[in-house]
């Protein structure tokens, strides 16, 4: 480029732009689900916290990647009960149900 020097300060990183464009589009609870993450050992209890993982969000919908079919099957007499306790400790209601599917974790 002839001469021609660009300023260096207009530039964004690629990450801080998604990062914006995301925050734009994401809803308050949203903000407040990923609160559960760091609630999910207590809450749940050291042997569940072993074999399940909160994966994601669809919407109320709490997304659990769980280590075994058998698992999933203990998991669903107690889904009511979670679903109870992770809304107090997040002090909202906030999950409507949860899914379970074997992934990761």
């Amino acid at each position: 480029m002839d001469g021609v020097k660009k300023n260096t300060d207009d530039f964004k990183h690629i990450g801080n732009i998604l990062c914006d464009v995301l925050n734009t589009f994401r809803l308050d609870p949203d903000l407040e689900l990923t609160g559960l993450f760091s609630l999910w050992d207590d809450v749940v209890g050291e042997a569940v916290a072993k074999n399940a993982r909160p994966a994601g969000f669809k919407g109320k919908i709490l997304l659990v990647h769980v280590g075994s079919s058998v698992w999933i099957q203990e998991l669903q007499y107690y889904k009511k009960d979670m679903i109870r306790k992770l809304n107090e400790a997040l002090g909202k209601e906030l999950v409507s149900d949860i899914k379970f599917k074997i992934g990761p974790v």
